[in-house]
């Protein structure tokens, strides 16, 4: 750790990618910074800035007193990078080729509960016969058909303790959300994190009650970049540079 530097970073509109000196890459939703550009003495010219970031090392981005979401979202891309190895050579149950929600035990009516505007999920459990909640900051995020189904982010505790299973992006990682999220989970909730964002060494969300992990698996570096920098969302990594696994808490 103490010698990796990140080498590579592209910021896109959905996206983060970096690649670090030791060759490995990581992604993470980008946040967005409003205030990041803002006009005279808050100006920033830092080390974690445009034509700053390349080069740094990677104990000085997590050490780092600088606040921006600039730097939330590189700590979990540098993150990601980082866990890439030791998710491969580690002793974790890894599925790959697969999607967590297909692991959920969805054989009789269930209450479940999502983090964050999933369509394609939205989609399969809309008409499935469980009852199901969609926390979002956005209603609009959320098509026509599937509103009733909506609930405002700040009501989280109205509806996490009733959930038989909670399906969390992992964009609340970055945004910094998830606490609050896992001190909601009732005792027999079966929990999922998954998305772009939540490749992370999984030991930490495990020991906080997570059961699933989807996670994103890399497979072609060069074409990553570009996908990034072309306005790529998660399901474009699928289909051109990257697959799904699922680490499983057993």
């Amino acid at each position: 750790m103490d010698n990796l530097v990140i080498s590579d970073v592209v910021m896109g509109m959905h996206l983060t990618a970096v690649k670090l000196s030791d060759g490995s890459h990581g992604i993470a939703s980008t946040l967005q910074d409003r205030v990041y550009y803002s006009a005279g003495k808050k100006r920033d010219f830092g080390p974690f800035t445009p034509m700053q970031i390349t080069g740094q090392k990677v104990m000085d981005l997590f050490e780092t007193s600088q606040k921006s979401k600039i730097t939330d979202t590189l700590k979990v891309a540098v993150l990601n990078a980082v866990s890439t190895k030791i998710i491969a050579n580690g002793k974790y149950k890894v599925i790959e080729n697969a999607d967590p929600i297909d692991l959920l035990d969805l054989s009789h009516p269930r209450t479940i509960t999502i983090v964050g505007a999933f369509h394609s999920y939205i989609e399969k459990l809309s008409d499935s016969g469980n009852r199901l909640f969609v926390l979002e900051l956005n209603e609009d995020a959320l098509g026509e058909e599937h509103k009733k189904h909506y609930v405002p982010a700040t009501e989280y505790n109205k509806v996490i303790p009733g959930s038989d299973a909670l399906i969390i992006t992992g964009l609340t990682l970055v945004n910094n959300t998830i606490d609050e999220l896992l001190l909601s989970v009732p005792e027999n909730c079966r929990v999922v994190v998954t998305g772009p964002s939540g490749s992370i060494i999984p030991d930490v969300l495990f020991q906080h009650g997570v059961h699933i992990i989807g996670a994103t698996r890399i497979t072609k570096p060069l074409e990553l970049f570009d996908v990034v920098a072309q306005g790529g969302s998660g399901y474009h990594l699928f289909r051109y540079c990257a697959e799904k696994i699922c680490i499983l808490n057993d």
